[in-house]
């Protein structure tokens, strides 16, 4: 599997959405910024602006998952 890289920037956020951020991922036991990943993600999922999985990363995501349901 490739391994994603990850890229560092600044984000300006008001400090009452920070402090609901940083209860959210309180209350999901995520650090703050695994929090914002996951939000952004979610957001890019549901907008239908991921890119596209090649279908051996799909394969494999799927092998892997039912692994783990056993």
């Amino acid at each position: 599997m490739a391994k994603k890289t990850t890229k560092s920037f600044i984000l300006r956020v008001d400090s009452d959405t920070m402090d609901a951020i940083e209860k959210w991922a309180a209350d999901e036991f995520r650090s703050t910024n695994g929090q914002l990943q996951w939000i952004i993600t979610e957001a890019l999922r549901k907008a239908r602006r991921l890119p596209k999985k090649k279908k051996t990363e799909t394969n494999n995501q799927e092998e892997n998952s039912d692994e783990t349901q056993v």
